[in-house]
């Protein structure tokens, strides 16, 4: 067949138009598929947001590690403060870590006896025991009649607040020491098996898990929708808290055992390295950030780059020792922030960035303090358990107990409940 000039020119335009349309549709679909790239990693558009996603307790209540989900650890009780007194003590057969919790006149508590307890508040009664199959080190969690609490066996189990009996549990590879955070019917919390877990509150059913590379045993903080965890490889992660997605990876390159408390979108936390750090909670790391500014350090070093700028999220942050290498999880009240680091308790404004004053105990703080209006209580492993002012850091009391002091008190009407190494949960009035 025999083509004219004109059959040709009219075959050459039409596979022109063919291929621009070819080029024009592939590069519209490169441009689709990395917008929507950018839009499911870097923004909640296609993941979806809850952003009122928090939780917090009933008026009085002391529901869990630090009081509520932002893991403040403060409140102001309307009550005359414990003047020193034992009220009662309940023993177990082990040492406690675990921190209390108390909830409608009952307190609960693990320990390392391998059982969780509920003691009557008013007379330090048992209630009821219920036996896990190792340590629990994990704090209890109280909410909606259900009480949350992980163990060294590797399960998490939630019980009847009431009768201790179990509901459901939940295994996972190795055990757990992070404390739960309920917020919305989710209940989160981390594992030594190195993973975040989201789980249904009413079934235990798993909703997401994140995959990390360390063991976690900071608790979580669940607040404007954001779940806030510190990572013991030195990394302090934001999720999305409706589905686990990645948001922030602030690192600090220090390992962080401590859990963070979160105010007015900012999480305080401390590291094992003793530096104190102020991140923005809804802040978002841009694209590659942590793994391209390894290389933009080593060019700074060698002068061919300017200085990095300082990692997303990142507000400020405090040296708060050059001993401070084990640290309490940190408590806040108004605008100041508490925390043990090495042996000394320390108060800090939040604002100004610097210490109000120090108080000197024998031996290392790790009780994450409870503060009110007018003073800080906390325990130390030199045995004995504080009560200072919190103006000022003078001492108001100090009791002694028969073993280290690593859990955290709770306060409730009057009287604060904590346990210590000596295998006993003590009520100070």
């Amino acid at each position: 067949m025999v083509f004219t000039r004109e059959e040709l020119d009219r075959a050459r335009s039409s596979n022109k138009k063919r291929r621009r349309i070819i080029v024009s549709v592939s590069v519209s679909a490169v441009v689709l598929l990395l917008a929507f790239f950018g839009l499911y990693h870097f923004s909640d558009l296609i993941q979806g947001f809850s952003k009122d996603l928090q939780s917090a307790p009933k008026g009085g209540d002391w529901a869990m590690f630090r009081r509520d989900v932002s893991r403040t650890g403060s409140f102001n009780p309307g009550a005359t403060l414990p003047k020193g007194e034992v009220k009662w003590t309940f023993a177990t057969e082990g040492a406690i870590h675990s921190s209390p919790a108390a909830v409608d006149g009952i307190v609960y508590v693990g320990s390392r006896d391998s059982y969780v307890y509920a003691i009557k508040a008013d007379t330090g009664e048992k209630l009821w025991a219920f036996k896990t199959g190792s340590w629990v080190e994990s704090s209890p969690v109280v909410v909606d009649g259900t009480v949350y609490i992980g163990s060294n066996d590797g399960y998490i189990y939630a019980l009847n607040a009431r009768t201790g009996a179990l509901k459901w549990s939940f295994k996972t590879t190795y055990g757990i020491r992070s404390t739960a955070a309920v917020a919305n019917g989710v209940v989160y919390f981390g594992a030594d098996d190195f993973g975040i877990y989201a789980l249904d509150a009413v079934t235990g059913k798993k909703l997401w898990k994140r995959e990390t590379s360390a063991q976690i045993t900071s608790s979580p903080v669940i607040s404007q929708g954001v779940a806030v965890i510190g990572l013991g490889e030195g990394d302090c992660d934001t999720l999305n808290a409706k589905n686990g997605k990645p948001r922030l990876q602030f690192e600090t390159h220090s390992n962080i055992y401590a859990s963070p408390a979160v105010n007015n979108g900012v999480a305080y936390f401390p590291d094992s390295s003793g530096y104190l750090y102020a991140v923005d909670i809804l802040a978002r790391n841009w694209p590659m950030e942590n793994a391209l500014k390894i290389y933009w350090k080593i060019l700074y070093i060698y002068g061919v780059a300017p200085k990095p700028p300082n990692s997303s999220g990142y507000l400020w942050s405090y040296k708060l020792g050059s001993n401070a290498k084990q640290v309490s999880s940190p408590a806040l009240f108004q605008d100041r922030l508490y925390l043990g680091a090495a042996n000394n308790l320390l108060s800090l404004d939040i604002n100004t960035r610097e210490p109000v004053w120090s108080f000197a105990t024998r031996d290392i703080v790790a009780s994450s303090p409870a503060v009110t209006d007018e003073a800080v209580f906390f325990g130390s492993q030199d045995n004995k358990f504080y009560a200072v002012d919190r103006a000022t850091g003078s001492e108001l009391w100090e009791i002694s107990t028969g073993g280290q002091i690593t859990s955290s008190p709770a306060i409730v009407n009057g009287i604060i409940y904590f346990g210590s190494h000596d295998g006993k949960l003590y009520a100070i009035q």
